[in-house]
């Protein structure tokens, strides 16, 4: 029976001091630490978006992982996942959508279709384990695609920086959201970057 385990991280805590949107040092201990706990996970691939917050995170997570391939993908890049409708949103979801583009309320839909399609079903055949550095909102729409809920629920779930979510698909099965938001390998001090502060605990 063939499966696939999906692990998808968030980048870690981006620099916001630069332009380039690279990692700060929290961030960066943030993604050496997520590479210590993968590190017997036993995983096939690792992806990552284009961006440099998600380029770094993915380059320090394998060097906890010598000989897992490497891969850049505009499939896990920070995109608008769905043309959400806001009618009836709460006015905050609301003001968020219309914030985006005609283009890329067109263009990220299109890509996320393409990343479920690569990513959150089971392989032809055998065991696969892949990992996933990307963004908050893929990563919320494809928890949201496994448990089959309305499309508007990616809205209001976040990941924090280099938390661990795991969906695991199998043939003749619906996914199973193994895992979401895991973030015991970060100490104390690195949790919760990337929540609203109202959220952190």
């Amino acid at each position: 029976m063939a499966s696939r385990l999906l692990l998808l991280a968030r980048h870690g805590e981006p620099d916001h001091s630069t332009d380039a949107a690279g990692l700060s040092a929290r961030g960066r201990r943030q993604a050496s630490l997520l590479g210590e706990r993968l590190r017997e996970a036993s995983l096939d691939a690792v992806h990552h978006g284009p961006l440099p917050r998600a380029a770094q995170t993915g380059g320090l997570v394998a060097e906890a992982l010598p000989g897992v391939p490497m891969h850049a993908t505009d499939l896990a890049g920070d995109h608008l996942p769905h043309d959400t409708d806001p009618v009836g949103l709460p006015p905050s979801y609301a003001r968020f959508l219309n914030g985006y583009s005609p283009a890329e309320r067109a263009d990220g839909p299109r890509v996320t279709a393409a990343a479920v399609r690569r990513f959150a079903r089971p392989p032809a055949e055998g065991d696969v384990r892949e990992l996933v550095v990307t963004h908050a909102f893929l990563i919320a729409w494809l928890v949201r695609d496994a448990l089959d809920a309305p499309a508007s629920r990616w809205l209001g779930l976040n990941p924090q920086h280099c938390g661990l979510t795991v969906i695991r698909y199998v043939d003749g099965l619906p996914p199973r959201l193994v895992a979401f938001n895991d973030v015991t390998h970060l100490p104390p001090e690195l949790r919760g970057t990337g929540l609203p502060p109202e959220y952190r605990v």
